[in-house]
């Protein structure tokens, strides 16, 4: 028996629908591959501030590691350990690194749920990781808040220059780490975003305007 017309527009609309939501998925999933790996460096490298031609030393600084020309030799001398917490030379540098690791860790955390994707509901699965998606971002801009109100720090005056101070870089400037974290904040939210629209997606892949009752057309 062949297809009633609405039958056959409500199937071909399925089809696509699923179809569509599927690549976008995918799509979903590449990108927060790549997000995961941008946070990563950006918790790793020590580039989030560093020397510019008027500072009175060389160096550069990240959430724990840093490095310091020595006056005599100008020779790197580097220091801090993610490990050492007493290596780190600020509290706020301390505190932006458990804010940034945490955003970090999350967003593994998500890339793990996509095993979910084989044992539960596809639309909880994305609804899971947008939520760990939007906490890492929340995270990651108490991150970039705080780290400048280590700049302070006795460290980062040597480096910088006595003008500098909370808030306020001195004769220093803002390195592509930091910039990079700023730009994860938005690469975070947007993921999120689609992540939720995926997960309602799920919920009813057919809408009620293309449902007909076959039973009553037989």
């Amino acid at each position: 028996m062949d297809l009633l017309p609405a039958q056959e527009a409500a199937k071909i609309y399925h089809t696509n629908y699923v179809r569509n939501s599927r690549a976008i998925g995918v799509m979903w999933a590449v990108f927060t591959i790549c997000f995961v790996i941008i946070t990563v460096v950006v918790f790793i490298q020590p580039f989030w501030i560093g020397d510019s031609v008027n500072t009175p030393q060389a160096g550069y600084f990240g959430l724990f590691h840093y490095c310091i020309g020595n006056a005599l030799t100008s020779e790197l001398i580097c220091k801090g350990s993610v490990l050492d917490f007493s290596s780190i030379p600020s509290p706020a540098f301390r505190t932006a690194m458990f804010f940034v690791g945490t955003s970090m860790l999350l967003i593994v955390g998500t890339m793990v749920c996509f095993s979910l994707f084989f044992f539960c509901n596809a639309g909880n699965v994305y609804r899971i990781c947008a939520w760990m998606q939007l906490a890492a971002a929340v995270l990651m801009v108490m991150g970039c808040m705080i780290y400048p109100d280590g700049w302070d720090a006795p460290e980062v005056k040597r480096m910088c220059g006595q003008k500098t101070d909370k808030y306020s870089l001195g004769n220093c400037t803002v390195r592509w780490a930091y910039i990079l974290a700023i730009i994860s904040i938005l690469d975070a939210l947007l993921l999120a975003l689609l992540s939720f629209t995926l997960g309602n997606r799920q919920d009813k892949l057919l809408p009620d305007d293309f449902e007909v009752e076959g039973g009553e057309n037989s």
